[in-house]
């Protein structure tokens, strides 16, 4: 049975407060667990030290080091799952995902390139944004009567054919230009290209900007919810409500776009949780983008960094790409829930 805790403001309440304070769990969890453990009789000192902002000893410096890593999984992970609820919300669509429109594609190819040039870290994380924006203005370019709302009317939901098609060629003549790439690599560039192209947090730590992106997506996000909910229905009803469809079209646009180049900037190209999380949270928690906005950006935030503790203390003190764990952990609890809609729906 779908769950109503959307319908009403305590519930919402409710459930973000208990999506909050498991966010909170696994990050604290994040910071505890590793391949070297932290005696329990220092954490005390070491937080205090942290919070000073000056980290003394081994346990400060290890905490400091796990807490940024995990800040940088979080914000990577809600950035993602946002992404996912917008996209959703603009090709009408709950299967699409953040990387349907090759945003993801043209970073990778910016990325990549930095990295076949042996450029520096900070470089690589500019390509990333680079390739990224790009290939968001070409996509806006070519489909903008899509995102202006001009063909919404009596087209049921082939408004988006458009948008969809256009990004999805943009993304394969991106990922030729990256196989092109992985395919003259030498061996020394080759290893760290991979770990990039499957997903990779290992020596991120916590940055403003894309937690600045991420809070004003979602507060301006959530001014729309109710005309989202009202245009994941059906255009034409938005219209004649008096919704803005071509606006609001073009803000999820481009909120989804700037959330995805963040967060493939941070950590590659991670998949899934933009997929995964969205619909999880609609399954549970009903359609309203009232409580889904919130909680998808939360249990997002919080699968990555559970994924990507996961990945760095599983085989320790070797690490693996969290885009390997997200793609193992994803794809049955997709066909899970694909295989409970299909029951109910018989």
């Amino acid at each position: 049975m779908k769950s109503t805790l959307g319908t009403s403001p305590a519930r919402r309440r409710a459930t973000l407060a208990l999506l909050g304070a498991g966010a909170l769990a696994v990050f604290v969890g994040a910071g505890l667990a590793g391949s070297v453990a932290l005696p329990a009789a220092e954490l005390p000192g070491a937080l205090a030290s942290l919070l000073a902002g000056a980290p003394e000893g081994m346990a400060a410096t290890l905490l400091d080091l796990r807490l940024g890593r995990a800040s940088s999984a979080f914000v990577t992970g809600a950035a993602l799952a946002l992404a996912g609820v917008m996209m959703q919300a603009l090709v009408r669509n709950p299967l699409a995902d953040p990387y349907v429109l090759g945003v993801s594609a043209g970073a990778a190819v910016g990325a990549l390139a930095a990295l076949l040039a042996g450029a520096a870290l900070w470089l690589v994380d500019a390509g990333a944004l680079l390739g990224a924006v790009a290939v968001s203005l070409l996509l806006y370019l070519l489909a903008r009567r899509d995102l202006g709302g001009k063909r919404s009317a009596g087209h049921g939901g082939g408004e988006s054919s458009v948008l969809l098609l256009t990004g999805v060629v943009l993304a394969s003549a991106c990922m030729a230009l990256v196989t092109l790439m992985l395919s003259v690599a030498p061996e020394s560039r080759l290893r760290g290209m991979v770990f990039w192209m499957i997903g990779d947090l290992a020596g991120t730590s916590w940055r403003l900007l894309p937690w600045l992106v991420l809070g004003g997506a979602l507060l301006l996000a959530r001014r729309h919810a109710r005309a989202l909910n009202v245009m994941a229905l059906h255009a034409d009803a938005a219209v004649a409500l008096g919704v803005e469809v071509g606006r609001l079209r073009r803000f999820l646009f481009l909120c989804s776009s700037l959330l995805t180049a963040c967060a493939v900037t941070s950590g590659g190209s991670i998949g899934f949780v933009g997929l995964v999380v969205p619909h999880a949270c609609r399954h549970a928690f009903g359609p309203d983008h009232r409580i889904l906005l919130p909680a998808a950006t939360l249990a997002g935030g919080g699968f990555l960094v559970l994924a990507d503790t996961l990945a760095r203390t599983v085989l320790a003190p070797q690490q693996l790409p969290v885009g390997v764990l997200t793609a193992l952990i994803g794809v049955p609890v997709f066909l899970f829930q694909l295989h409970q809609l299909h029951l109910r729906s018989r």
